[in-house]
This record gives C-alpha cells, sequence and structure tokens, in this order.
C-alpha cells in the first residue's frame, strides 16, 4: 500500500526532506509529485528519528514544499527484466533511451542483488581471451575472476575497455562458449565518450550482445549510485537465469566513488580518508562480490571495473581498496602511453592471481605458465639495465646486457603494441613471446624448462 505524504519541511537542491514519518524505511523508492504533476523517482537516504531524507533523481526547480506530494512505495528499486534487454541502451535508473519500448516482463529485480553464499561458489578455470596479447599472455583474465583495470586521467582505458567488448570470448576445453554477453556500465561519462562505445559496438557488429547503461555526467548524482546495481542486476539475470556467461565492464568507478562521497556530504556522516565515507571499503565490496561463478549453474559473471587513479596515484583510497578486494589489477602506463605504445598496460605491477589455475595444458598451451615467467623475469632484468645505462652509458654496457636493452625494446613495441582493430589468438600470443625471447642467450632463459627451449627455439 503506497503511503502519501501532502507536507514537506525543506526542499534543497535534489534533497526533499520530511518529519513525523513513523514508518519510512532506509533505500525505500519514493515518487515525488509536483504541483504541476511531473513526477520524479527518490531514494531515502536518511532516517533520523521520525525525520526522513530523500534524494530526489533529478532537478527539484519549480517544486513548492506546500505542492509537492511525496509517495512511498513500500519497496526497494527494482527493474524489470527479460532476454529483450540484449542490444539495448538503458540510463542509469534502468530507463530505455534507444527508442526501443519498455522492457516487459511479469518480473521486476531488486537492484541491491541476491547475497551468494560462498559455499555455493565455483572456483573459476576456464580463461576469457580478450585479443590482446598483454592481457591474454599475462595478466589471464579467467571467467569468474574480478580484474581491475588502474588508469589514470587521459590514459586511452575507454579504447582498451571498447577493444575488449569487440574481441572477448570465452575459450575452454570444450572449445569456444556461444552464450556470451556483455553488460556495460559507464557512470559519469561525458556525451561524446557514451557516443564513442556504442558506435565502436555498433560498427564492430556486437552490439546485440551487449546491454548497455549509461549515466552521464549531467545526470542526478544518485543515479550514478544506482547504474552499476542495474548493470550488476542484469549481469546476473542473464547469468543465473539465463545460463549466460557475462562480462561486465564498468567505467568510471572513481566516479562513482566521488558520488557516494558527495552523498555520503549530504546525509552529514562523518569523513573519513580524504573525505571519502568509512564504509567506502564494503561499498564496493557489495559491487565486486557479485561477480562469480555457482554451483549446478552453467552461467558466471567476469567483472572488470575500470578506474581512474586521481594524480597518478595508486595509494588513493579507491584504487588501493579495490586491489583489497579484487584478485589482480591491470596497470596502464602514462610513460608507455607517452612512447605511443597502446595499449599502454605496465605488466610488472599487473597481476591476475587466478591466473594459474586457467592457463597451461588443457586450457591454453603447456608453455604458457613458463613463457609467462620468462618474460615478466627477462623485463624486469630490463628495468635494471636501463636504470645502469643512465648511469654509465649505453655504449659501455655489456653485451649481455645490451641484448636485453634490445629484448626490452621489443617486448614493447612488438609484444605489448598492437592496434586498436587487431585481434591476436592465445597461441598468436605465445609464439610472439618465443620469437621475442630469442633475442636472449639460452643461458639467461632460467624459467623455460629445456625441453619447451628445445621444441619452440630448436638446438
Amino acid at each position: 500500500m503506497r503511503k502519501e505524504y501532502l507536507q514537506l519541511d525543506k526542499i534543497e537542491g535534489a534533497i526533499v526532506e520530511l518529519s513525523n514519518i513513523h514508518d519510512a524505511r532506509y533505500g525505500e523508492i519514493v515518487e515525488v509529485e509536483d504541483e504541476r504533476g511531473d513526477k520524479k523517482l527518490g531514494r531515502v537516504i536518511k532516517i533520523e528519528n521520525e525525520r526522513v531524507i530523500i534524494q530526489v533523481f533529478g532537478s527539484t526547480v519549480g517544486m513548492s514544499t506546500h505542492g509537492t506530494k511525496v509517495r512511498f512505495q513500500g519497496k526497494p528499486f527494482e527493474i524489470p527484466l527479460s532476454k529483450d534487454i540484449l542490444g539495448r541502451t538503458f540510463n542509469g535508473v534502468g530507463k530505455p533511451i534507444d527508442g526501443g519500448g519498455e522492457i516487459y516482463s511479469k518480473e521486476t529485480f531488486n537492484i541491491n542483488g541476491r547475497p551468494i553464499n560462498p559455499v555455493a561458489r565455483e572456483y573459476p578455470r576456464d580463461y576469457i581471451q580478450t585479443g590482446i596479447s598483454s592481457i591474454d599472455g599475462l595478466i589471464t583474465l579467467i571467467r569468474g575472476q574480478k580484474l581491475p583495470i588502474f588508469s589514470a586521467s587521459g590514459l586511452p582505458h575507454n579504447e582498451l575497455a571498447a577493444q575488449i567488448v569487440r574481441y572477448a570470448k570465452i575459450k575452454s576445453k570444450d572449445g569456444e562458449k556461444t552464450n556470451f554477453c556483455i553488460v556495460f556500465a559507464a557512470m559519469g561519462v561525458k556525451h561524446d565518450e557514451a557516443h564513442f562505445f556504442r558506435d565502436t559496438f555498433e560498427k564492430s557488429h556486437v552490439l546485440d550482445r551487449v546491454v548497455m547503461y549509461v549515466n552521464y555526467a549531467d545526470d542526478p548524482i544518485m543515479e550514478r549510485i544506482i547504474s552499476p546495481r542495474c548493470a550488476l542486476t542484469a549481469a546476473e539475470y542473464l547469468a543465473f537465469e539465463k545460463n549466460m556467461h557475462v562480462l561486465v565492464i564498468m567505467t568510471d568507478i572513481t566516479s562513482y566513488g566521488e558520488a557516494l562521497r558527495e552523498i555520503s556530504s549530504l546525509r552529514e556522516e562523518v569523513p573519513s580518508r580524504r573525505g571519502y565515507p568509512g564504509y567506502l571499503y564494503s561499498d564496493l565490496a557489495s559491487l565486486y562480490e557479485r561477480a562469480g561463478m555457482l554451483k549446478n549453474k552453467e552461467g558466471s559473471i567476469t567483472l572488470i571495473p575500470i578506474l581512474t587513479m586521481p594524480n597518478d596515484d595508486i595509494t588513493h583510497p579507491i584504487p588501493d581498496l579495490t586491489g583489497y578486494i579484487t584478485e589482480g589489477q591491470i596497470v596502464l602506463s602514462r610513460e608507455l602511453y607517452q612512447k605511443n605504445i597502446y595499449p599502454p598496460i605496465n605488466v610488472l605491477p599487473s597481476l591476475s592471481r587466478l591466473m594459474k589455475d586457467g592457463i597451461g595444458e588443457g586450457f591454453t598451451r603447456k608453455d604458457h605458465p613458463d613463457v609467462a615467467n620468462q618474460l615478466f623475469s627477462s623485463y624486469s632484468k630490463v628495468q635494471e639495465v636501463r636504470a645502469l645505462a643512465q648511469i654509465i652509458g649505453e655504449d659501455d654496457l655489456s653485451d649481455n646486457d645490451k641484448k636485453y636493452l634490445e629484448f626490452g625494446r621489443q617486448f614493447e613495441e612488438v609484444f605489448i603494441t598492437q592496434g586498436f582493430n587487431e585481434n591476436r589468438d592465445i597461441l598468436d600470443t605465445l609464439n610472439l613471446g618465443w620469437e621475442i625471447l630469442k633475442i636472449l642467450p639460452k643461458e639467461e632463459l632460467d624459467r623455460l624448462d629445456s625441453k619447451l627451449i628445445e621444441e619452440y627455439l630448436g638446438k
């Protein structure tokens, strides 16, 4: 039963305040109707004794404290879902914005999701091929994993996200999975960025397997909190109701964190580190932990959240806490980007903690773990040689060190660098790794089994 109250105490910005309310619930959805009959949704964000504060999804310009009606819906935010959402674009609160009409469904789903019992989780195994050598070869993405991309302002994380959406596919022992789709959530993006994503997906003929939730920079701040939850609810529906393998890409988590900080300030909460609320960790975990696989369910949710580090600071609260919750990270480098290397992935601080269980014989190729270890080890040595060359000069380096410098150049310019429209198979990536390792003397290949060296490099 909906409850209606006619008297408001205060309207300030997008905040509506009422008093003498006895039965409101935190997170409850409300309908706010002004004296002209225009309706907007809102959400209860604070309850203090009998005082209730509501965040309105939109502008409150023209609303009067005397002529505005507030109806409490008595339920959390829910969205209708069906398989027809594939190929569609929605706004931050799940309303269609592509002109394709409403989604009709007998069921509506709570955007806060259903908690997953840890005992019911399946351990991730099969890998997802992104078509990008540095990710597939060295930071392999596993189905059901949470693997964030740590970027910074001005770096091409949007292009990287679009490229992953275009070429990602699941490979397993049984072959390639065809029931694969992508849920894309954009938070606080400019209109031209949203157009770039949609245009790229359309030209690549992948739009029919992509669901987009777009919250623009000029949309209400509260929508930014809801849009990733709408996207993850759609992913859960496709994965666990329709048995699909879903890759969720969310950009930009920093915009989400800043929206959370602003709403926390409106609630008059005591700020924590750098002004963010003290519950930032648990709030981010409530998003990230919705990824995974369930026993007795064929579908899966793999999550790639993208965040921009303010001032390139990896110790900033958002990347710092994200690193604790997720299973590794892909770090983009401004130094590589300034060398015109795309994608500018810095492999040394990057990590995929589940990689070891989804590569090798039966998954990718038997030499994959050893090749990845050798490339990591050799590239790490390159950094030491470069530091030495800055002190004594490149001409005075030993022959071995000069080969490491050449290896470093080839690794960055041939292995890491690839075109935006270039899709590399995992076998091509591994063969390319062997080609670059040929630059080094065999005695330096101490992470490779001698049988593999003989098989792939010859005597």
